[in-house]
């Protein structure tokens, strides 16, 4: 076996470790947001404190790693639009928890692969081919059944089923955005920290339009101060290697990590947070299932170049 294939194999196993680490740690964020709004913390200022508390650890750990901390017009819009794609999706999943539910906000994340996949395509990034095109169609219908018995169960909630499917396409323009506008000459943590930075700033007036009244409450309970720890912490690890999954997979690659964020999600919320089991769950998993084995068996007639997982400035 040559040397090159050994580092592509360990680069390989590396990255599937960070897949699951990631999916995983995106579910549990949302499970602490579900048990944070239960405490009664008002639930946009309690993402803007985490995200900024966990951007201000990811700065530090970028200085002590000596990574390049270059600021200039670039990383800045880089910071701005990065934050706001990550916060947008973000927030709908925080507002949406209360009403449908944590373990349907960790379903929607089972559909990024599949939107960053076709737009991927349509940009020319990937070639067009009819397997993971069947896995698209595959798995969306599995969302798409998922969402309309979700929808019919619950009065009242129907928009925000609605808004909670918006999630994947969010999540996918950010997966593409950061590949192509991935400054050259700065390090992961250190991007991890403007993008967490600028995500609070994204989020700042909607807090102060919206629960400016109520952000006391986030200091008013021990309860709700341990897991706004808890959180912080789990952002600070989950988008360390976030962006270290990007740069060395690219985008397709890190949106499976909604996959693995559905499952964990779901089971920790139907045996943890003692919600009850989604309707025609079966039938959407093997749904989801199906499209995703297809779409990987795809990757093996994928003739074109790997997407680049980072842009020359």
């Amino acid at each position: 076996m040559t040397n090159s294939t050994l580092s592509s194999n360990r680069t390989g196993w590396y990255a599937l470790g960070c897949l699951l680490l990631v999916g995983s740690l995106l579910a549990l964020s949302l499970a602490v947001a579900k048990l944070a709004d239960d405490a009664g913390a008002p639930r946009l200022g309690f993402l803007m404190v985490a995200v900024a508390g966990a951007g201000v650890l990811l700065l530090a750990l970028a200085a002590v790693q000596r990574q390049p901390m270059k600021l200039d017009r670039r990383i800045i819009e880089y910071a701005l639009v990065s934050g706001a794609l990550f916060a947008l999706p973000n927030a709908l999943g925080f507002l949406a928890v209360r009403h449908v539910g944590a373990g349907f906000v960790s379903l929607s994340f089972a559909f990024p692969i599949l939107v960053t996949w076709m737009l991927a395509v349509g940009l020319g990034m990937e070639r067009m081919n009819l397997l993971r095109l069947s896995g698209v169609l595959l798995g969306l219908s599995g969302g798409v059944l998922l969402a309309w018995a979700k929808a019919g169960g619950m009065s009242g909630a129907q928009g925000w089923v609605v808004l909670v499917l918006a999630i994947p396409l969010i999540i996918a323009l950010g997966n593409i955005y950061r590949t192509l506008r991935w400054p050259g000459e700065a390090g992961p943590v250190y991007l991890a920290a403007l993008m967490m930075l600028g995500g609070a700033l994204a989020l700042a007036p909607f807090v102060l339009a919206f629960e400016a009244r109520q952000f006391a409450q986030l200091l008013g309970s021990g309860d709700v101060i341990r897991l706004l720890l808890a959180e912080v912490a789990v952002f600070t690890v989950l988008y360390v290697f976030y962006f270290v999954l990007q740069k060395i997979a690219g985008p397709v690659y890190l949106s499976q990590i909604g996959m693995v964020a559905a499952l964990v999600g779901t089971l920790v919320a139907v045996l943890l947070l003692g919600e009850s089991v989604p309707p025609f769950l079966g039938l959407a998993g093997v749904l989801v299932a199906l499209g995703a084995g297809l779409f990987h068996r795809g990757a093996s007639q994928h003739t074109s170049p790997p997407t680049l997982a980072v842009a020359k400035p």
